[in-house]
């Protein structure tokens, strides 16, 4: 890990498994992969090795949609994720960074462990409260 990643950790109340399903399959993506007062217009998702993701966010009620674009490099049920990650707006200036989903067995519970790598410095607060933020919104949805 460098000294440009952005860290989050958060303890679910549900299985490495279905944990894993709420981060790999679109259908449940597109329910959750927004911070509140936005929603997913689209999300399509290859999750294998090699395969891709694009996923629009809108903010509500009618925001233009914004995406996000990246490619999967590991892909381990129900452990782990790692994948590259663009905003396609060049102006947000974060281009191939690298999340690393981590899905650590905790008993009954489940702490997911979000590593986001090669940050630019100025983008790292912004991205640490946009990832704590899905978190929050992914624990409403999961139970």
């Amino acid at each position: 890990m460098n000294d440009a990643a952005v860290v989050v950790r958060r303890v679910f109340r549900a299985s490495r498994e279905r944990l894993f399903r709420a981060w790999s399959d679109p259908n449940e993506l597109i329910q959750w992969f927004s911070p509140v007062g936005y929603r997913n217009p689209s999300v399509d998702a290859d999750v294998k090795p090699g395969g891709c993701f694009r996923i629009a966010m809108q903010k509500l009620p009618d925001g233009v949609p914004f995406f996000v674009t990246g490619a999967y490099r590991v892909v381990e049920p129900p452990n782990r994720l790692v994948f590259t990650w663009t905003w396609e707006d060049p102006k947000e200036n974060v281009r191939d960074t690298l999340v690393t989903i981590d899905l650590l067995d905790r008993g009954d519970d489940t702490e997911v462990v979000l590593t986001h790598e090669l940050l630019p410095a100025e983008r790292r607060e912004s991205h640490s409260q946009g990832w704590n933020a899905l978190l929050a919104k992914l624990a409403t949805t999961i139970d």
